[in-house]
């Protein structure tokens, strides 16, 4: 098989002829879907250590094959200033050893990269649906021989950007070994059944769930990509239970262990105290009413995150005076139901639910494309509209007009 490689991209002919059918090479899109310094300042947020000593869960760093299990200095900062200065710091730092750098659920440590992305794959959703679970975003930057994991198969479509760089991707139609792994390192003995996609900057290349794969170096040079994978084989209903119950902390009033067998080697009959506490707590969110509003809450997320969701938390919330006019930026989601509605835009929902007719009308407003000063506002809502107001900015849906 050979790669089909287009020189223009549309989302109509690339449904009809690509999706969920075979891997296509675009070159030079023209809209691009990840600017190069938005990608190194998400490199940046999306890689702190969450302590001197840890590598963050979402993160992976080798040099040569070795996983690394703590950052030291190999993560981008600031002061780097771009891919052009951490490439350097890390050229001087490894002695020119290969490395790479992987940061997953990578649109949610920027806002504009994440904007721009939501903006980009809305042309894909009008066509095929927005995914009811979230698509992953992942970077891969670094000079490595191939992909840390070898040749593998996904669960999702991926559409891989080439942002710096010059990518190889290689690709089996099928699997194209008979051993029972999932898996492969050392794939020469398959290479003559592969083709080869070389992406440089500006293309977008294309691939099905089926396909197996893996990334490769061209040269010794560093190279960066952002891949977005969109679920399409293989779902199971605990990614969404995962996400339900995503910040649920039990109180841990025991220590988290069992206790030790009797003999015989049986369990005393009772959970122990810390895993009864965490059923407990579970228990607690599964009530009919708190379950339901955790799932809407979760849904409007969902929905209102344009297919990339957990999106960046919001700013500090920051006062807003009586003078300063506001415009929406982002579109508005009402919560369903006839009773007090909270609101949710780019995968955030507001705290607090209102029926109050004047929070409502100015965010009819708002969605309309008006200008809203809270000291135009009747005296007795204007409270809560202020909150709001001050939440929505936060959410990054509005934005104050003297600023810009």
């Amino acid at each position: 098989m050979t790669l089909t490689v287009e020189k223009s991209f549309d989302w109509d002919t690339f449904t009809e002829r690509f999706w969920d059918r075979q891997p296509v090479l675009y070159k030079a899109v023209d809209a691009v879907p990840f600017a190069e310094a938005e990608v190194f300042r998400s490199a940046v947020l999306g890689s702190r250590p969450p302590h001197p000593l840890a590598v963050p869960g979402n993160l992976q760093f080798l040099v040569r094959r070795r996983q690394q299990t703590r950052p030291h200095d190999y993560l981008p900062e600031l002061s780097d200033g771009s891919f052009d200065g951490y490439e350097q710091r890390m050229a001087d730092r490894l002695g020119g050893q290969r490395y790479a750098l992987v940061v997953h659920r990578f649109h949610s440590f920027s806002h504009p990269l994440w904007d721009r992305a939501q903006r980009f794959y809305a042309g894909l959703w009008e066509r095929v649906g927005q995914p009811t679970h979230s698509a992953g975003s992942t970077m891969f930057h670094g000079s490595y021989e191939h992909s840390p994991v070898g040749v593998h198969q996904d669960r999702f479509a991926t559409f891989m950007f080439c942002v710096r760089g010059t990518k190889r991707m290689r690709f089996w139609a099928e699997r194209p070994w008979s051993d029972p792994v999932h898996t492969v390192l050392d794939y020469q003995p398959y290479l003559a059944s592969s083709f080869v996609a070389e992406v440089e900057p500006g293309d977008l290349l294309y691939w099905p769930s089926r396909y197996y794969h893996v990334g490769e170096s061209t040269g010794g040079a560093p190279a960066t990509s952002v891949n977005v994978g969109i679920p399409r084989r293989e779902h199971r209903p605990y990614y969404e239970i995962k996400d339900l119950f995503r910040g649920t902390r039990p109180a841990a009033s025991a220590p988290l262990f069992t206790p030790d067998a009797a003999p015989g080697g049986r369990l005393a009959a009772e959970l122990p105290t810390a895993l009864a506490d965490a059923v407990d707590a579970f228990a607690a969110r599964l009530d009919q009413d708190r379950f339901t509003d955790r799932a809407t809450e979760l849904a409007l997320r969902v929905r209102t995150a344009g297919g990339f969701w957990p999106t960046e938390p919001p700013a500090e919330p920051r006062p807003l005076d009586d003078d300063t006019p506001v415009r929406g930026c982002a579109p508005l989601l009402p919560a369903p139901g006839d009773g007090p509605r909270r609101w949710a835009t780019g995968g955030h929902v507001t705290s607090v639910a209102t029926t109050a007719e004047a929070a409502i009308a100015v965010l009819h407003r708002l969605d309309a494309g008006e200008a809203v000063r809270v000291g135009e506002l009747p005296e007795t809502g204007r409270a809560e509209v202020r909150r709001l107001l001050e939440e929505l900015e936060s959410f990054r849906a509005v934005i104050r007009v003297d600023a810009h």
